[in-house]
């Protein structure tokens, strides 16, 4: 099986997965999931999140997720226990499907690693 065709395998699971579990199966798009891995990072599943804060959210995912990568580190967590990162290397420019097959890859991985999906 050719890398192109296991990244869209996975990435199927893994939104088949999501969908179910949060969407009543209704499927989930991209930025979705980036923001549901932004409430994983952050470990406060409870709260309601305003306009902002659900943006910084998508950021914390996209930090974390592109972390491996070395693009971004982990930095500290602040006083409300927001994770914060810093720039290790600036992202190259990316055309959008670019942009979008770099953060599949990027989100099969990470759930690759916390093993709900193989």
């Amino acid at each position: 099986m050719s890398r192109d065709e296991q990244l869209k395998n996975r990435w199927n699971k893994v939104v088949e997965i999501l969908s179910n579990q949060f969407a009543d199966g209704e499927i989930l798009d991209l930025d979705a999931i980036i923001y549901l891995i932004g409430v994983q990072e952050l470990g406060k599943f409870k709260e309601a999140f305003k306009k902002d804060e659900k943006v910084n959210l998508m950021h914390i995912a996209i930090c974390r997720l592109l972390e491996p990568y070395g693009y971004y580190e982990f930095d500290y967590f602040d006083k409300d226990g927001w994770p914060h990162y810093k720039i290790k290397e600036e992202l190259p420019p990316l055309k959008a499907g670019e942009q979008s097959i770099l953060m599949k890859d990027a989100i099969v991985n990470y759930f690759l690693e916390k093993e709900v999906i193989e």
